[in-house]
């Protein structure tokens, strides 16, 4: 079991694009445990590698409810092909930026596009929590953060937050162990 250190906003590592997973392989195997395990630790129901300072297209989501069996998912390259015009309004936060919620609007359904940890292509229909989770994590793999679906005055406020609580803590990483 190996926790990761998270990466923390403002870090710009998190602004960064994911680059596509090329192989599925023992060591990409490896480091989705290490995702999960390290969700598990936070703790939250989602994850993308960016978030570890990994700069690849996959993401874990585990939804279970405290008491129930762990059902995580990986999803590698994951791509939204079709999203519903319905709505729906959850609020959000993020490992990335703890302790910090908001609404956001988002499609209330996604078809998602995936491969998994056997390589395998894979179609999940989505919707509810599950939607606007692989919304939110795939976001994360486009450089994208939860903040940039609220208003500019909120997420102004956010930043110049954080910004304070980094140069207070000295660093944009939490610490592991």
């Amino acid at each position: 079991m190996t926790i990761k250190p998270l990466v923390l906003l403002p870090d710009p590592v998190l602004r960064e694009v994911s680059r596509p997973v090329e192989r599925v392989d023992d060591a990409l195997r490896a480091f989705a445990r290490d995702m999960l395990d390290t969700m598990y630790d936070a703790p939250g129901i989602g994850l993308a590698a960016i978030q570890v300072a990994e700069p690849i297209r996959m993401l874990t989501i585990d939804l279970a409810k405290e008491g129930e069996a762990p059902a995580p998912h990986i999803f590698i390259n994951p791509e939204i092909v079709a999203s519903s015009d319905d709505r729906s309004v959850y609020e959000e936060g993020c490992l990335s930026i703890p302790d910090y919620y908001a609404e956001v609007e988002r499609p209330a359904s996604v078809t998602v596009n995936y491969l998994d940890l056997d390589g395998r292509q894979r179609t999940m229909e989505a919707d509810g929590l599950m939607a606007t989770c692989l919304q939110h994590e795939i976001d994360h793999l486009n450089g994208v953060l939860f903040i940039d679906h609220i208003s500019r005055l909120k997420r102004d406020m956010v930043i110049k937050k954080f910004k304070k609580l980094a140069k207070d803590r000295g660093g944009t990483r939490t610490m592991v162990g």
